[in-house]
């Protein structure tokens, strides 16, 4: 019985200890990068590819950058050229592996190649509210302020929506900008460079009255600062935007009050 319970317990013993070597192997697999294929990013000029240049710029990792110069639609062709079924900027070329959509490519690199740069740390405070703004650039922001352009260009708006419209998106930005610097807490991330596309487009297109948003203004201005930033319009936008929507003529009047 004595030599029973022995066994038991040592395996018991045993048992615990397997977490905690898999805890310790998965703890490395978050930290350690992979070393990084040749990368190419095929790119419209102004469009949400610049993303994926801007990032590479702030990692410092190497990247071809395919695009026709002042031509969105030879740009386009190299895209079709791949022959992948959804042809769309940005498309990343890692390896041998085709990536669509900007906030995935940006967390793929990141966690890949770049692990613990440019995030805050995952026992952060601020480590949900980044992934959050990472997420929100898209699935909020972006789909409410293209949803009202298209709308507002053929029928222009009377009264402010019932529900979420351009300006509470935006609103909603420059609250959590007024308490913190960066989108995602004290430090710069991804989740900035995520949400500098659709607040540019919101000002751009007349969807709201950049004058309202000073803490969006300030940290545009940061942005606008940064050197992988300079060295992304250089390499991405080197004649400034190609092919601009044309901008919205009337937004709902108590936006302009």
């Amino acid at each position: 019985m004595v030599r029973t319970i022995a066994a038991s317990m040592a395996l018991m013993a045993s048992a615990l200890v397997v977490p905690q070597v898999a805890h310790a192997e998965s703890k490395a697999e978050a930290t350690d990068a992979i070393p990084m294929p040749e990368l190419t990013i095929y790119h419209l000029e102004g469009r949400r590819s610049e993303r994926v240049v801007w990032l590479m710029e702030e990692l410092g990792l190497p990247y071809k950058l395919e695009y026709v110069r002042g031509d969105l639609f030879a740009s386009m062709a190299k895209v079709r050229s791949l022959g992948h079924e959804m042809p769309m900027v940005p498309t990343v070329v890692i390896g041998d592996q085709i990536l669509v959509e900007s906030g995935a490519i940006i967390q793929t690199i990141q966690n890949r190649y770049a692990p613990g740069k440019l995030a805050p740390a995952r026992d952060s405070k601020f480590y949900a509210e980044h992934l959050m703004w990472m997420h929100f650039a898209e699935g909020s922001l972006a789909a409410r302020l293209f949803s009202d352009y298209r709308a507002w260009r053929t029928t222009p708006p009377t009264v402010r929506s019932r529900f979420v419209d351009s300006e509470a998106v935006v609103q909603y930005s420059e609250n959590y900008l007024a308490k913190n610097p960066w989108f995602g807490g004290p430090e710069f991330s991804s989740a900035d460079i995520m949400m500098m596309f659709p607040l540019n487009v919101a000002t751009g297109l007349n969807l709201v009255d950049e004058k309202k948003f000073p803490n969006i203004a300030a940290w545009k201005e940061k942005i606008r600062a940064r050197p992988a930033y300079k060295r992304m319009l250089a390499a991405a936008r080197p004649d400034g935007m190609i092919g601009n929507l044309p901008p919205v003529s009337q937004r709902p009047p108590s936006e302009r009050k």
